[in-house]
């Protein structure tokens, strides 16, 4: 009995460690998941960076807004175009094309863009990748009854130019989004009723 006894406890000790290491993270994960050394000064200005992108919209600041990115830039914007717009475009390339492009688009609207969770993933001193959340609100200006509100992903890649990051490549990909596509995507309108209309053929 006493060795019935013994099998038993062991078995259940058995039980329990293979439950631990199933939840324990892997070697590979572990290190995906952990956050590099970065001095909290080099962090703030690192999201700085992002701020700076959002600020520039919502305050109708283009220097502001060009103060975070590179010269040679690029912005990845095909995702949500596609899925909320309906729209097929290219990345935006170049610090001046993504300010053209970007405050031709918002001319009519107000914005509003709040960053949540910005996680530094890989840091060097001199280059640092960015993942965030960010909540940007569009409403055309004459009328706050229509909204178009995205929640998107950015996944931002940095250099250290100076006391300042700058954005070399940034792509976002839309979670979901809320009110009307055609606020910042005028042809989703159009595209709509082009696809309900009855066929006559």
């Amino acid at each position: 009995m006493t060795r019935l006894f013994a099998v038993a406890a062991a078995l259940a000790l058995l039980s329990v460690a293979v439950a631990v290491a199933a939840r324990a993270p892997s070697a590979r994960g572990a290190a995906r998941n952990a956050a590099p050394e970065v001095p909290p000064a080099q962090r703030d200005a690192i999201v700085d960076a992002l701020y700076r992108f959002g600020a520039g919209q919502d305050l109708r600041d283009r220097a502001l807004f060009e103060s975070a990115f590179a010269a040679d830039a690029v912005l990845d914007f095909i995702e949500p175009a596609k899925r909320v717009g309906g729209a097929d475009i290219g990345v935006f390339a170049g610090r001046a094309a993504i300010a053209d492009t970007v405050f031709a688009n918002i001319g009519a609207l107000d914005t509003t863009h709040t960053v949540t969770n910005p996680r530094i993933t890989a840091y060097d001193g001199e280059r640092a990748t960015l993942i965030a959340l960010v909540e940007a609100q569009h409403l055309p200006r004459g009328d706050h009854r229509r909204h178009l509100l995205l929640k998107n992903v950015y996944e931002v890649r940095l250099s250290r130019q100076g006391a300042q990051w700058v954005i070399d490549h940034m792509r976002i990909d839309n979670v979901w989004t809320s009110g009307d596509p055609a606020v910042l995507f005028p042809d989703a309108a159009t595209a709509a009723d082009t696809a309900t209309e009855p066929s006559h053929a």
